[in-house]
């Protein structure tokens, strides 16, 4: 990863933060249509995601921008669940810094300071069409399991047990090829929920 590259703390009210959650949204979401995201649609799971992202600081959480001068180039966020658990959240890199291992380095971030925090494990749910984010979360180390939570917008969910050490390029060419596990089908929400969720 270039040098000029910077990945740091942020509290997600900051100005840059704010930006880079809106970009990954509109993202995301333009994703999950398959088409450029409206400004109505953006607003509205930026009011969705506001409240899970006011837990992505201490004492709650912790969030991270990476980025290359004043240039934003990604952003990951931990949130502190309880019982030894973190939730991984917003891992994103902007499409123009994709291929640059940005994404791989916010992650090994995350997963040191969660190690830091004393968490044991770390769990995610994604959704199908966000390819690289699986690729990327098995590359380190993180393994699918049945789903913990009821979200119709996830149909991913994965897990990585943070006592059996750090991960590393080295680990991951070594690590065998895992099998995702049989999965329940999740409940359905009790109301409508943006695409914004399932989302990492």
């Amino acid at each position: 990863m270039p040098t000029t590259v910077s990945i740091a703390l942020t509290p997600p009210q900051d100005d840059a933060a704010r930006a880079a959650i809106r970009d990954y949204l509109t993202d995301i979401v333009g994703r999950y249509y398959g088409r450029s995201a409206t400004p109505a649609e953006i607003e509205t799971v930026l009011a969705d995601a506001a409240p899970d992202d006011a837990f992505l600081e201490p004492p709650h959480g912790l969030f991270w921008l990476a980025r290359d001068g004043d240039t934003i180039l990604g952003c990951a966020g931990l949130r502190f669940t309880g019982d030894g658990i973190g939730l991984v959240t917003r891992v994103w890199t902007a499409p123009a810094a994709r291929r640059r291992g940005i994404a791989s380095s916010l992650l090994t971030t995350l997963e040191a300071a969660a190690r830091g925090h004393g968490l044991t494990l770390l769990r995610l749910d994604t959704r199908s069409d966000l390819v690289e984010a699986r690729a990327l979360y098995a590359r380190h180390g993180f393994t699918e399991i049945p789903a913990f939570n009821d979200d119709p917008y996830a149909d991913h969910w994965f897990a990585k047990d943070l006592t059996e050490g750090p991960w590393t390029a080295r680990t991951a060419r070594e690590r065998p090829p895992s099998s995702p596990l049989t999965r329940p089908t999740p409940a359905p929400a009790g109301g409508a929920r943006s695409p914004s969720r399932g989302e990492r």
